[in-house]
């Protein structure tokens, strides 16, 4: 493992890269935040043993979403209060895509065009899961949005936990085992159906936004000829099979719901003017590979996925839909028979989770393992 971090890189090339392009706000703001996280300018805590009177200093976290240094206690507790959703029943993960042909355009219409994916994946699934020559039930799911592929390149699609059964009409549950309720192929032309829907609707009404290689979309016919090659393209969901078990699908949300470009531990090495990252080659079945850019190239890559500002990435739906959830659950899990996992970290601390995960117990003094008091904050100092 390399000790470069995402950070490094930023240190050494972004400067390099304003002199060439020119960030929103949000991934300025997301710039500076990787930069200054764990440096002091977002303040420190100072510890002091009350026995030997060793001070120990803790760096504050940037707490942006986008930073790598910032995800791995926000993803256990996220983890940790799904335990209270998931029942002993089978799950299943399917992923939306799109035609690459479309990236252009989403890339300049980011929150319509991201939305618009939300929509379409969850209309399929509740349109067909409510078909009775499929389930005929009313299911429950998380869509979490990804934008990047192995090389971080600009590809969006859609993350989705499927519970692979329901409530019918008459609050009875349904499932098929171990099966997969849905065809692909039926879930491919209806979400291709839905969402192209939504894009000309967005086209006719005059709010779709031309930026870069999608200025050439303005013109009817051109867009209409990009509409025709997606209709004539094959939208292929992928779907894996269902999850061994209500813990193994806690640890797989985990995978994917606070995951971002890519995180420390795929940086291989930095020189003056490149990066050389770990990729995964789909092509040559899912071997890992590494892959040099130069360090502008990577930066501009990692900043196309910062989100738009306060774009909600994680959305429940059907059973799991926040309105509804508590009486959904409870009446699934006294129908199937099975126990409720209870939330470990809710009532934690900070310092609690920290030795409860990970062993560390920022209250013992490392100097002569006495008692650390409660820290002190100092906040940095403003120009």
């Amino acid at each position: 493992m390399s000790d470069v971090t995402v950070q490094d890189i930023f240190y050494r090339f972004y400067p390099r890269y304003l002199e060439k392009y020119t960030p929103s706000t949000m991934q300025s703001k997301t710039a500076t935040c990787i930069m200054n996280c764990k440096t002091g300018a977002y303040g420190v805590n100072a510890n002091v043993c009350e026995d030997c009177g060793c001070i120990q200093v803790h760096y504050n976290s940037c707490r942006n979403r986008c930073c790598p240094m910032c995800q791995a206690l926000p993803k256990e507790k996220w983890m940790d209060l799904r335990r209270e959703d998931v029942l002993d029943a089978p799950y299943f993960h399917v992923v939306f895509t799109v035609p690459d042909e479309l990236n252009p355009l989403i890339y300049s219409n980011q929150k319509l065009l991201y939305d618009a994916l939300y929509h379409a994946a969850s209309e399929t699934l509740d349109e067909l899961s409510m078909d009775s020559k499929h389930l005929g039930a009313k299911i429950g799911y998380i869509c979490i949005l990804h934008t990047w592929g192995s090389e971080m390149n600009y590809h969006p699609h859609i993350h989705t936990i499927v519970l692979g059964g329901g409530l019918d009409a008459k609050n009875h549950w349904k499932d098929k085992g171990d099966s997969f309720f849905l065809p692909v192929q039926v879930i491919s032309k209806k979400f291709r159906g839905k969402y192209m829907d939504q894009l000309k609707n967005l086209w006719k009404n005059n709010k779709l936004k031309f930026h870069g290689s999608s200025e050439k979309y303005r013109n009817n016919y051109v867009f209409q000829k990009l509409v025709n090659s997606c209709y004539a393209k094959e939208w292929i969901p992928h779907c894996k099979k269902t999850f061994n078990g209500a813990q193994s699908v806690i640890k797989y949300l985990g995978k994917y719901t606070h995951r971002i470009a890519i995180s420390n531990h795929r940086i291989v090495s930095m020189d003056e003017n490149t990066v050389t990252f770990s990729v995964k080659d789909y092509h040559d079945e899912g071997k890992w590979k590494t892959l040099t850019l130069p360090g502008i190239e990577f930066i501009r890559r990692f900043l196309m996925h910062v989100p738009p500002k306060r774009f909600v990435r994680i959305r429940h739906y059907g059973l799991l839909s926040s309105r509804n959830k508590g009486k959904n659950i409870t009446l699934c899990r006294n129908l199937l028979g099975c126990q409720k996992y209870i939330s470990v970290l809710r009532d934690m601390t900070g310092p609690e989770m920290l030795k409860y995960l990970w062993k560390v117990d920022v209250c013992l003094c490392k100097s002569c393992g006495g008692h650390v008091i409660p820290h002190q904050r100092i906040l940095p100092m403003r120009n």
